[in-house]
């Protein structure tokens, strides 16, 4: 498909009725995303679990929670589509693995992602959560230095601009952060201090 000369509006409603992958998904595809081209934050992650799929709404689960948390979010700030822009690195609910969901769907973000950026020129900070999406967007050197998800997030203040690196934020997550106390003592302010200009701190109580 040529993109050159839609609009987000046009990209966007393309984006939603794609079915691609149609025939290797488990459900009928409903490619999740949000933007709008004001938008200055970008996050990216990996891809719609069932909860997701159902309602499409993005990160509209326990893990959302969670990173709403991180970033002191209210749900009202998170998803206004005119300051944050979602887009995974697989649009669809890929199915269940024999742990978990199985990967994100690799055709996606070749397909879908450059034409969506490309038409979000106010994107001051990327959030990339997760390996899939710090394997896709980090530069080589940095993958080849640092080359577990442990290791990228330790030394975040070594990530270019303009990223920034997280764990997925899930529940089954929750034995790397414990092991790593790391995280929430010095990764997590620092996110939310580079986040402080743009979004208040949101009210605990709100979510």
């Amino acid at each position: 498909m040529n993109t050159d000369d839609l609009t987000l509006t046009d990209l966007l409603t393309s984006v939603r009725a794609c079915e691609h992958c149609k025939e290797q998904l488990p459900f009928a595809p409903r490619p999740v995303v949000r933007a709008q081209s004001s938008a200055r934050l970008l996050i990216i992650g990996q891809a719609p679990g069932t909860k997701v799929h159902a309602s499409g709404i993005p990160w509209d689960d326990a893990s959302g929670k969670r990173l709403r948390e991180w970033l002191q979010m209210t749900p009202e700030q998170f998803y206004d589509a005119a300051e944050v822009a979602i887009m995974p690195m697989g649009l669809c609910y890929p199915g269940k693995g024999k742990s978990g969901d199985l990967p994100p769907r690799t055709e996606c973000a070749p397909r879908w992602h450059k034409p969506l950026l490309d038409l979000l020129p106010n994107v001051e900070q990327i959030l990339l959560i997760g390996q899939y999406a710090q394997n896709y967007y980090l530069p080589a050197d940095f993958l080849k230095k640092y080359k577990t998800l442990t290791e990228r997030v330790r030394h975040w203040q070594e990530v270019p601009a303009p990223y920034f690196v997280l764990p997925h934020p899930s529940p089954r997550n929750q034995l790397w952060l414990k092991k790593n106390p790391w995280f929430d003592e010095t990764v997590v302010p620092a996110l939310r201090a580079r986040l402080a200009n743009h979004y208040p701190p949101a009210d605990p109580g709100n979510e």
